[in-house]
């Protein structure tokens, strides 16, 4: 799947997995060692998310079911929780850096591709 900020023009992921039942979503980034430039993993639906466990820093937006960003989290470091999001809403993991380089920010409007 192909991520795209429209609000900036940028493109966040060009190779984009989804985890959309409960054992993807569990699953999520562990055991993964990083994330190479342009893949990312879109969790749906998504409220919070940890890095308990995990070996990588990380992007993380939050997105609300009309494909807004309503949070940020850049350089997403093992052994942390995001704070709750209510709602039907994704969350969009990625390299860490993407949100610094796309200039990525809470407000902006994303397009997923297939």
């Amino acid at each position: 799947m192909k991520i795209i900020n429209l609000s900036k023009g940028t493109v966040l992921a060009e190779n984009a997995s989804l985890a959309d039942d409960f054992i993807s979503r569990l699953a999520g980034l562990l055991g993964r060692k990083g994330l190479a430039s342009g893949q990312g993993l879109i969790l749906s639906p998504s409220t919070s998310i940890h890095s308990f466990f995990m070996r990588f820093t990380f992007d993380a937006l939050f997105v609300d079911k009309n494909r807004r960003v309503i949070a940020i989290y850049p350089d997403f470091k093992p052994f942390r929780l995001s704070r709750v999001f209510l709602g039907k809403n994704i969350t969009i993991e990625l390299p860490a850096g993407t949100i610094l380089s796309s200039r990525s920010q809470v407000g902006d409007q994303l397009q997923i591709e297939k």
